[in-house]
Formats: structure tokens, C-alpha cells, sequence
């Protein structure tokens, strides 16, 4: 049963602008008083914080949101990483006439702040220079307690990738516990999650029209506290759509009548008081189709997620399966006295929405504050175009499915063409190489279901896996067609593909990879199969190593068809929920005999909301129908299991042989010690190590690791036998993230 189809949303770009239009389109975004008075502002209407430097680029959350608003006649302030020790940085625009816009920045600020062990980071791509410690941890909820020392009164909405994972009750793996809606915690009125464009322009608009916050409680896309269910919602117990297993007594269907409202009572005790004259359905897995509209469902409480493991793994599949903008309903979860509502997704932009907001008056440059200073990510994604947004492929992994979701949203061609002439002209240092042209993935541009009713009633979290749908087109002749357009502009000599292939898509269309191979790659191209292991592959969602040979068969053929000797960069996932030391062994002598040497690692980071997560804390699989006695799933946590599963991965570091060894008798391969061919490390040491930790990544890795929203991949370098490894691949540029 799907919801029946959503009234459209207003085109982006419809509304009668705000009054403000009259001061035309700053050069940049002010971030002082003096700008202000130089624009001829006496104030703002709405201030976005940010902790990234401010980069006036569309990669930038800051800037798209900025010039988006401004395009709609709102004047925008911003204030970019500021000092959050005292008020005085969040004073220096003003009170903002509508509201302050808060977000962490690109990336979350506890995955920008610590590694993966835990350990704090020296540096920072969106900080000048890289420096470290320009932003709080949970920045979000630093920011919005500052705004409201200073401006006790002033609305606060929340948006960004931060926010948009933390919008109910989430694992926190810094501090290994689950933590309420961040909505509490930064005490803020409104969240935006995922993409914000359609949310943050209605709200600019209906607060400029005089609403007020407690009218803005039917946007699509946000999520807000509110007392109890309103009058006239039929609410859904969410453990009766997917039961977990025996929480409550099961009701006696021949009890009498007395004991069957007592079993009401209790099955119903956690949920929040209801407002008079509600209508309540529980213990019905269904509701009428004319009443999907008004329905909603009611997650476990946030004190029962906290307490049971079980159920936090179920309020997470409820949460995936509740992410079709076309068919999703409403979610609330309790949180003491109060819930914390969630709308559905926003309806996804349509192509002309999305080049009216990538061809928005950016000057694609930092702001003039930080003069020479560079900043890394900027530097990445100088030159680079995003050609689309989202992704279908559910790595379990991976935040794009909670950020963005899984409908792909691609711009024109003409827009395409029509930036790349603006980097070519425009954008200083520009030296002919567009440095990508991609988005979450390099190849799913303009690929979609063939049936929109189909698309709009699918409640599955991957249209690739197990298999490719049935119903899934996955035509590459526009990408093709895009490919060969852009590089035949006067003034570009290359342009360079640096966002993931997903390469099973990529074998549908062996003239796709010809293309690539013939014209796109700069020596090394990275793909993802990030394990061998089926056991690891079906918890990540991800296909088997097949998929890559037949793309490799492909590529190297091209390759050699052209003249070119170019290779595969893979990434892999160290201590991935499913992963035993016996798959990381094989994916070592894997790693050997292809002849890859990792030259830079990192285990998996449970991301908050991620279902990958939700295995990590649980030990179940929320993949399918969660209970106590559902399937379990191994999870390699501990340091030790940790440092070991990267040690495989680096099984050439002489530093990891010792760990190496002692796991290799452990499992019964003692075999594999030795100095043959076939053997995986060598019985003796060199002086001078044992036991090192693997290497942790650069800022330049991290960076390039960005685009998946919070995923962290382990990031190598392929090394062909008796290859060279002194060229690298192609940097990947940062997440779009809002």
C-alpha cells in the first residue's frame, strides 16, 4: 500500500521575492558589520553559522543556502567558524529579522574532529591553512547554545549533515552511548534534514509573511518538538508494522473485554499524552489509504532505545523503510515529556530546480577575508562540477542514504556545459583540467526507475542489491553524450572523473567504461568494493568481487585499446560490521596477489543513524525484521580486533607482523608465515619495529573520503606488480552536503 501522491511543492524558484530584492546580489556574503553597511544593510534577515571557512562555491552548504535565500530577496549574513568561548562572535551581525541558520559545516564535526580510534585530529580541510580546533565538538549544539545566550528570542533552525543524522535518538560512538534528538540538546525550534533547499525557502518565506515557528509545523523535510499527537492523526505503534519480538504481553483475542483494554493500557504506556479527541490506532499493521496521509508512527521512546539494544536496532529499519518521499509517513519518538516529530522527506528537486540553484551568482572563490590563505578543501574542488545528487546503491555505511536518500537528482546538460565555461573564464589558476565532473557517485546521472509509480511505492533501501531491479533504467548514453560535449569546449584539455564508479552499474554499459578508460582517467581510477567476503559484503549491502573483475577485465581492455597504462585504485573497509579476522585474511592475500600495497588505512566509523551503525550497537541485522532471536552479526569491536583488521590490510608494513603473526597461528594458518610467494609475512622482524599502529590518514585522504557523507573508507594506493607508486590518483572532492 503506498501514500497516495503528495500535492507538488511550489517550484524552488515561484515565489514572489521578499522585500529585500532591492539590494541586488552581494559580491560576497557579508561576514562583518562593515560589509553590511557597505551593501547598505541595517541588518539581516537571516545569518547562517557555519564551522567551515566560507567559500562562496556550490560544494559549500553555507554558500548554496546563502545564494539561495538571497535569490528569493532575503538579505544573508555569515558567520564562519566562530570563536564559540563566549557570545561576542555571535553578536557581531546583529539579531537576524527571521532566524539564525546553524550548521557544523560539510562534515559532521565529531568525524572532522577524531579519527577513527578516537584520537583528535591535527588538522582540518574547510579550515584555512588545515589548521585543527576551529570548531567545537558537536558544533551544532555549541553554536545554537551561544545564539541563544545572546538572543534568547531568536528562532533557531538547524541543517547540515550534523543535525540531519542526529534527528532522533542515535548511537554516538565518542561516547559509546545513544544520545536524544539533537533538537533537545542545541534547544532549537526547527531541523532541516537532508537536502534543505525546499525546507529553508518556505521557511524564510512564511516567517517574512508573518507566521510564526508554532505555524511551520507541516514542512516536509523538518522535524521539531511538539507536547502530544494532534487531534485528528491516527497514530501507528511502529513495533506492530515490524514487531521486535516479545516486548509486551500479546493480547489474548478470547480474554473479555476488560482485560483486553488492560492490555492496551499497558502496550500503550510508553506513548506520549494525546490531545483530546485524537484518533489512535494500535496493534493494526494497516490503515485505510484515504488515512495514510494522517498517520504516523510512533518509534519506541528514546528512553527505551537507550535501555535495549533490540529496539534501537528496530527504530532504525523503521526509520530506512520510512524514507521514500513518495510513500513515507510521519515518524515521532518520545523523549521524556515530549516527542520530537519528523515529517516526511522533501519531495527532490527537478532538473530546472537544480541548475536554477548550481547556476546561482556565486563567485567561486573564499571569502576575501582569508586573503592567500589556502584551504585544502576548496583547493579539491576548485574545478570541479557537480553533475548530480543522491544515491541508490544503500551501502549500509554510507550517510547518503539518511542525507540525501536514493532518488537521483540530476541537472541539464546545458547547466552542465554552462559551468564548466564559468570555471574555464572565471575561476583564477584555472589551467584547462576540470578536476571532476560527479557528485555522490561518478555513473548514476540521470538514472532512475522506469516506472514513477513503481519509484514512489518502493520501500527497498538499494535498487543494486542484491541484483540490479528489474525496473532500474541504467541507460550511461547521457553521461556519455555529457563526456564528450564537455571536452570538446575550446580552452579544456581534460576532464577528469574523481567521484566513485560504481562499477556494477558500470558494466551495464561497456561503452560507458571505453569512455572512461579512452578519456577520463588520469593513470589510476578508485572504485569501491570495500571487502571480498560475502559475510562483510551482505552486511554493507555492497556486490561481490565479481562485479569488479568483469569491470577490470573492461577497463584494462580499453586501457590497452587506447595506449594507457592505468590501473584501479580499490578502497576497503577494516572491522565492518560482519567481518571475521578469516575475511580480512583473505582479502590480505587477496590484496597480494593482485599486487595492491595500502598505503594509507582506517576501520569503520559508526556514523550516527547508519544501519551499519545499528549493527555495530546491537549485534543484530536490521536489514531484516529485528528480534531477540533474529539474525546476530559479528562485530569486530575492541582495539585490538580493530588494529588488527588494518594490520591485514597493511600486511606489507613490517610494524604489523608481529599482530600478524600471533592472528595467523591463532586461526590455524601458521602456513602462511614465511618468505615464499604464496605466504603472507615473513618470520623475522627487522629491527626497529613491532607493533606500531597502522598509519591514519591524511587531511588530503579524509577530504577526498567526503563526498559519502560521514563514511570512512580505507583509503589505498594500488600498486601494480613491480609498479611505481609515486603518481597518485586523482583527488576525490569533498561531500555536497547541506
Amino acid at each position: 500500500m503506498s501514500l497516495p501522491p503528495a500535492p507538488p511543492p511550489p517550484a524552488l524558484f515561484s515565489r514572489r521575492p521578499y522585500w529585500a530584492r532591492r539590494f541586488g546580489v552581494a559580491p560576497v556574503l557579508p561576514m562583518s558589520r562593515a560589509e553590511m553597511d557597505a551593501l547598505g544593510w541595517d541588518s539581516c534577515d537571516v545569518i547562517v553559522v557555519t564551522g567551515d571557512a566560507y567559500v562562496d562555491h556550490p560544494s559549500f552548504g553555507m554558500a548554496i543556502v546563502g545564494r539561495l535565500l538571497e535569490s528569493q530577496g532575503f538579505r544573508v549574513g555569515i558567520i564562519s567558524q566562530p570563536d564559540w568561548h563566549s557570545t561576542d562572535a555571535f553578536t557581531e551581525l546583529g539579531r537576524p529579522n527571521l532566524f539564525f541558520g546553524i550548521t557544523a559545516g560539510n562534515m559532521d564535526s565529531m568525524v572532522n574532529r577524531y579519527t577513527s580510534e578516537r584520537r583528535v585530529r591535527s588538522d582540518d580541510a574547510y579550515t584555512p591553512e588545515g589548521a585543527g580546533g576551529k570548531r567545537p565538538d558537536r558544533a551544532s549544539i555549541v553554536y545554537a547554545q551561544r545564539v541563544r545566550e545572546a538572543f534568547a528570542d531568536a528562532p533557531i533552525v538547524l541543517g547540515g549533515i550534523e543535525p540531519s543524522l542526529r534527528r532522533i535518538a542515535h548511537f554516538d560512538y565518542w561516547s559509546e552511548k545513544v544520545r536524544r534528538s539533537i533538537l533537545l540538546d542545541a534547544r532549537a525550534d526547527l531541523l532541516v534534514f537532508g537536502n534543505g533547499e525546499r525546507q529553508i525557502v518556505e521557511i524564510a518565506h512564511r516567517l517574512g509573511a508573518g507566521e510564526t515557528l508554532a505555524d511551520l509545523t507541516d514542512i516536509r523535510g523538518t522535524a521539531f518538538i511538539r507536547k502530544a499527537t494532534p487531534a485528528g492523526w491516527i497514530e501507528i505503534d511502529s513495533t506492530e508494522i515490524d514487531t521486535p519480538g516479545p516486548l509486551n504481553p500479546p493480547i489474548d483475542p478470547y480474554a473479555m473485554e476488560p482485560e483486553i483494554k488492560a492490555a492496551n493500557a499497558a502496550n500503550s504506556a510508553q506513548a506520549a499524552p494525546l490531545e483530546p479527541g485524537v484518533s489512535v490506532v494500535r496493534f493494526s499493521r494497516r490503515v485505510k489509504s484515504e488515512d495514510r496521509a494522517r498517520s504516523v508512527i510512533r518509534l519506541p521512546a528514546y528512553e527505551a532505545v537507550r535501555d535495549n539494544a533490540i529496539l534501537y536496532a528496530h527504530a532504525s529499519r523503521i526509520l530506512h523503510l520510512e524514507a521514500n518521499p513518495g510513500n513515507a509517513r510521519a515518524l515521532v519518538q518520545g523523549h521524556g515529556d515530549a516527542d520530537v516529530w519528523l515529517n516526511p522527506p522533501p519531495i527532490p528537486l527537478s532538473t530546472q530546480e537544480m541548475d536554477g540553484v548550481y547556476e546561482l551568482p556565486y563567485s567561486r572563490v573564499p571569502h576575501p577575508r582569508y586573503k592567500d590563505a589556502k584551504i585544502p578543501a576548496y583547493k579539491m574542488i576548485k574545478f570541479s562540477v557537480t553533475i548530480q545528487r543522491g544515491c541508490f546503491g544503500g551501502c549500509t555505511f554510507c550517510s547518503i542514504t539518511e542525507h540525501e536518500g536514493r532518488i537521483i537528482q540530476s541537472r541539464s546538460e546545458n547547466s552542465i556545459i554552462r559551468e564548466i565555461e564559468q570555471v574555464r573564464d572565471q575561476v583564477p589558476g584555472f589551467t584547462g583540467v576540470i578536476s571532476d565532473l560527479g557528485g555522490p557517485t561518478a555513473n548514476m546521472y540521470r538514472l532512475h526507475c522506469r516506472s514513477p509509480a513503481i519509484e514512489a511505492a518502493c520501500r527497498l533501501p538499494s535498487c543494486v542489491y542484491p541484483g540490479i531491479c528489474s525496473n532500474l533504467n541504467t541507460d550511461h548514453a547521457p553521461l556519455i553524450q555529457l563526456y564528450r560535449r564537455a571536452r570538446s569546449l575550446p580552452g579544456i584539455k581534460k576532464i577528469l572523473i574523481a567521484s566513485g564508479v560504481r562499477y556494477d552499474l558500470a558494466v551495464q554499459s561497456p561503452e560507458y567504461v571505453k569512455e572512461l578508460a579512452t578519456h577520463h582517467v588520469g593513470g589510476y581510477l578508485k572504485i569501491a568494493p570495500e571487502a571480498i567476503g560475502e559475510g562483510p559484503l551482505s552486511m554493507m549491502m555492497k556486490p561481490g568481487i565479481g562485479s569488479y573483475d568483469r569491470f577490470k577485465a573492461l577497463f584494462d581492455r580499453y586501457s590497452l585499446e587506447a595506449g594507457k597504462e592505468q590501473y584501479l585504485i580499490p578502497y576497503f573497509i577494516a572491522a565492518h560490521p560482519g567481518t571475521t579476522d578469516q575475511d580480512m585474511l583473505e582479502l590480505a592475500l587477496w590484496l597480494k596477489a593482485n599486487g595492491f600495497r595500502a598505503d594509507q588505512v582506517q576501520a569503520f566509523l559508526p556514523s550516527p543513524m547508519a544501519t551499519a551503525t545499528a549493527m555495530w550497537h546491537s549485534g543484530k541485522n536490521p536489514l531484516k525484521r529485528v528480534t531477540a532471536t533474529s539474525e546476530d552479526v559479528i562485530v569486530p569491536k575492541g582495539a585490538r580486533v580493530r588494529r588488527l583488521h588494518k594490520a591485514f590490510l597493511r600486511y606489507h608494513d613490517a610494524n604489523n607482523w608481529p599482530i600478524l603473526r600471533d592472528a595467523l597461528k591463532a586461526i590455524g594458518r601458521a602456513d602462511l608465515i614465511g618468505s615464499a610467494k604464496h605466504q603472507l609475512v615473513p618470520g623475522w622482524q627487522p629491527a626497529g619495529t613491532g607493533g606500531a599502529p597502522a598509519k591514519e590518514v591524511t587531511l588530503a585522504a579524509r577530504a577526498r573520503s567526503l563526498r559519502s557523507g560521514g563514511r570512512v573508507l580505507t583509503q589505498h594506493t594500488g600498486l601494480p606488480p613491480r609498479a611505481s607508486s609515486s603518481k597518485a590518483a586523482a583527488p576525490r572532492s569533498p561531500k555536497r552536503a547541506r
